[in-house]
């Protein structure tokens, strides 16, 4: 399958004021999708955190650091982000929760939408689902051999259990290009994604893992290794206008 072309994907978690995610969905999908994508950047996809009420959570990638540099420059510095910033910003209490990737290898990059964005107001043509992004915080750098037993070990298992991935990124580590926009540094992360019709579909998934004695047996004993904390799970409900759905 295609891979969409961005090296480089910002993981961006918002904390806003109670009650504001609709207005800034509202915003956000009838104004700043096709205008940063004008610039150079894909919007990959924006979501409701089904757990968090006051959570937004979206992906955004790159060429490379120099053009993304560029292209937040050019959306930032424009006439459509002044026009609209003061009510996004209203919404918000923070958006300094982001994480710069990259794809773990030349596999692990999100694929090529299977249908186009539709235009404002147009009901998707895929059905509804959800994405489960899934952090896995490092105790050190998630290396080419953690990546060779994530595809070797990790994935058969994840698949069979029904949450194949769709994508999985570790953290970029490369100086922050726009440092008006903060990153999160000094962190090791290795994320995937995978999508399910349903709330119960994630919900047979983590048990089928649970249950899983290759898992049990074979993975987790590795993972539990190298993880620094917890793993964090988000369970994302896509906008209507989400590339990724």
């Amino acid at each position: 399958m295609e891979a969409v072309r961005c090296p480089i994907v910002e993981l961006r978690q918002y904390t806003l004021h109670p009650g504001r995610r609709d207005v800034l969905i509202d915003l956000f999908d009838r104004e700043f999708v096709e205008t940063q994508e004008a610039t150079g950047m894909t919007v990959l996809g924006q979501f409701r955190d089904l757990d968090d009420p006051d959570r937004f959570v979206w992906l955004r990638g790159f060429e490379d650091m120099p053009s993304r540099a560029k292209a937040l420059e050019s959306f930032y510095g424009g006439p459509i982000w002044r026009a609209h910033r003061d009510e996004a910003n209203a919404t918000m209490i923070d958006s300094d929760d982001v994480l710069l990737l990259r794809p773990a290898s030349a596999r692990g990059g999100f694929p090529a939408p299977a249908d186009a964005r539709p235009a404002p107001g147009e009901p998707p043509a895929s059905p509804p689902s959800l994405v489960l992004a899934t952090i896995w915080h490092g105790a050190g750098p998630f290396d080419t051999a953690f990546v060779e037993f994530f595809e070797r070990r990790v994935r058969p298992v994840l698949a069979e259990t029904g949450g194949e991935p769709l994508a999985y990124l570790r953290s970029e580590h490369a100086p922050n290009t726009f440092p008006a926009l903060p990153v999160r540094t000094g962190e090791e992360v290795f994320v995937w994604f995978a999508r399910f019709a349903d709330e119960g579909r994630i919900d047979e998934h983590l048990a089928s893992l649970r249950r899983s004695e290759r898992w049990s047996e074979e993975v987790l004993p590795v993972l539990s290794e190298r993880w620094a904390r917890s793993p964090q799970r988000l369970r994302l409900v896509p906008t209507g206008r989400s590339l990724l759905r």
